[in-house]
């Protein structure tokens, strides 16, 4: 089986025991929850939290739609359904490409996706046991593979042994969110003329980039996403079709060498190259024609069974795959800026919320296992809370006040004002009244 190698960071291991830092849990329901905690007694405390989430939401909301522009510019170079006969400049698309990695990356590293390193993404490849088809995925077409998950669980997937007679079962991580990026080679790049074929036989233009998200996929099937995958027959399929081959072909073939020079005898004789025949060697030869007859159907019996075979495995394949990705191409970018945006404003909201409410200011580490154990109690999820992230996010509001180690955040009147600072500061421009502009 083909061995994939994405370009991922080195270092991180199978995420068995590892908490993750995506908050899945609504932002609506976590806004709701918060209000309902307790601290903010009165209504014109709640409602005046409401305002700074709210501001917040909106300034994030603005940020992103820019974020989002960039990204759709970025991928312009590299969209598959680009008219193919489109030619850009070697250099502008080099320059394009490491745009549309940095804006990329830097989305899903705002919506908590974590990008797979080649050894995770190898022992995945090694331990596949959840689909028994055996797939292979060419890396010869591609210039560069990328996998990103975020959120996980275990399933239970019990799988056939000894034809069927014994049951086993595996413990498999599932990934919630799965995106896999794979940037095709330049057509500079693929000097094979049967490859080049093959790609556009598949619609895929030389040089463009497929972005695909998944959801729910187990981690042992990774190799199943790509874009070339084949399905391939295994060892014992091999055999079971094999074996009875050789077992039906060879009385047939034995039975066939001592007639088939009394066939091409007659075959001579009709073509005026033999003068006679003899009625035993007609005989002889009719036997040997049935035999041939009977070699034929037998070969064709084989390939059809050959061909059922692998038909079934595609669709077991499909049926694994296909209902599992959600968007494709320049279709993930909205929801992969919602995601981000969705993140970054429940960790500033939870850190504002929690430091606001603190009796005596926490220290950084004080903070962040208020918030993990209130979001276990009160949603049930346990995960990472990225404190640092969340408190550069108030600090780079400037909402942030530190006292040696101990944190703590202006009044609500005092945030919305500085908020509505950054607000503004998005629209510089003065708009004059009527009347000055008539005086003018």
């Amino acid at each position: 089986m083909t061995t994939i190698e994405p370009s991922g960071v080195e270092g991180s291991n199978c995420p068995t025991n590892e908490r993750d830092q995506f908050i899945p849990v609504r932002k609506a329901d976590l806004l709701d929850a918060l209000i309902e905690h307790g601290p903010l007694g009165s209504e014109a405390e709640r409602e005046k939290f409401r305002q700074v989430c709210r501001l917040l939401a909106a300034i994030y909301h603005h940020e992103y739609f820019d974020l989002l522009e960039r990204l759709r510019h970025d991928y312009f170079y590299f969209n598959p359904e680009l008219d193919p006969h489109a030619r850009f400049d070697e250099a502008a698309q080099e320059a394009a490409y490491a745009d549309l990695l940095d804006s990329f990356t830097t989305v899903l590293k705002h919506a908590n996706f974590i990008e797979m390193s080649h050894a995770e993404v190898e022992q995945a490849h090694r331990e596949r046991k959840v689909m028994r088809v055996e797939v292979e995925a060419p890396i010869d077409d591609f210039r560069d593979v990328r996998f990103f998950r975020r959120g996980h669980h275990h399933e239970t997937v019990e799988t056939a042994t000894w034809l069927g007679l014994r049951k086993e079962t595996h413990d498999v991580v599932v990934y919630d969110d799965l995106v896999l990026f794979v940037a095709m080679k330049p057509e500079a790049q693929i000097a094979s003329r049967r490859r080049k074929r093959r790609l556009e036989q598949r619609k895929i233009r030389t040089g463009s980039v497929l972005i695909k998200y998944f959801r729910n996929i187990a981690a042992k099937d990774l190799n199943a996403l790509f874009p070339n995958v084949r399905v391939v027959m295994s060892t014992f399929d091999k055999l079971s079709l094999s074996v009875p081959a050789l077992a039906g072909g060879i009385p047939i073939l034995i039975n066939l060498a001592s007639t088939i020079t009394v066939l091409f005898l007659v075959i001579g004789f009709y073509l005026g190259l033999v003068a006679a025949v003899e009625e035993d060697h007609l005989k002889k030869a009719f036997a040997a024609m049935s035999g041939l007859a009977a070699l034929g159907g037998f070969i064709l019996r084989q390939w059809l069974r050959y061909q059922a075979q692998s038909l079934k495995y595609h669709k077991e394949l499909t049926d694994n795959i296909y209902y599992r990705n959600v968007n494709n191409n320049a279709g993930i970018f909205d929801y992969i800026i919602g995601a981000a945006e969705d993140q970054e404003c429940k960790e500033a909201f939870l850190a504002y919320y929690f430091l606001r409410i603190a009796k005596s200011a926490p220290t950084q580490a004080e903070l962040e296992g208020k918030i993990e154990t209130w979001l276990r109690e009160t949603f049930g999820v346990d995960l990472e809370f990225e404190v640092g992230d969340a408190l550069a996010k108030l600090d780079r509001f400037a909402l942030l006040r530190r006292d040696g180690e101990r944190l703590r955040v202006p009044t609500p009147e005092a945030t919305l004002a500085r908020l509505d600072e950054v607000w503004a500061s998005f629209f510089p421009f003065e708009v004059e009244s009527p009347a000055t502009a008539a005086e003018a």
